[in-house]
């Protein structure tokens, strides 16, 4: 009986979630992220996102929307960069770092109209490509995970996903020290076809 418990509560799952509106579908848009710290420059970069979307429907109002993207973030530091950690970075004076995460975002979808739906939910980030000109000692200067929470708003015209979204990084990515932080901000709009 212990056996067939998990395999009940899977089929019952499963069947739920076909009986529930269910989308899925690619997506593809445009950040403008920047990461803050005082090494840092103030104002906007920007980069691209591309991947997939699900919508699961958890009543009339309600879906839940997991996402897997490809993210890219970027930030501009300045000579206070090197200044901070005493050249010990390669080609640091002043430029651009580039970050590449898999991103993971949950978010919970509450819809205000026929077209018009609000989000809001956590997104955990995975950094699969490093910027090899910040190394100190050859060791990397950013962590390899960034908690942000998301917040915003998506448009829906029949098969069409437009969203626009803002995030604020949770995480300290700076994996030098901890006497200064390091947080990203995303500014994120979208185009999403459910399939």
């Amino acid at each position: 009986m212990k056996a067939r418990l998990p395999f009940l509560l899977a089929a019952l799952l499963a069947a739920q979630v076909s009986i529930a509106q269910f989308n899925i579908g690619p997506k593809a848009g445009v950040n403008l992220t920047k990461i803050e710290g005082k090494s840092f420059r103030e104002g906007f970069q920007t980069g691209y996102h591309l991947g997939a979307f699900m919508e699961i429907g958890l009543g009339k109002k309600w879906h839940l929307q997991p996402e897997l993207l490809f993210n890219q973030v970027q930030g501009r530091y300045d000579t206070a960069f090197s200044q901070v950690y005493q050249n010990a970075f390669s080609d640091a004076s002043s430029g651009n770092v580039k970050l590449n995460y898999l991103s993971i975002p949950l978010l919970l979808n509450y819809h205000v109209g026929n077209a018009l739906s609000l989000q809001a939910g956590p997104q955990f980030g995975i950094l699969i490509n490093k910027d090899k000109n910040l190394l100190q000692n050859g060791s990397e200067a950013f962590k390899g995970g960034d908690l942000a929470l998301l917040g915003g708003a998506q448009l829906h015209l029949s098969k069409l996903r437009f969203t626009g979204r803002y995030g604020v990084g949770l995480s300290n990515l700076n994996d030098i020290t901890t006497k200064e932080k390091w947080k990203s901000q995303t500014i994120q709009l979208s185009v999403g076809f459910a399939l």
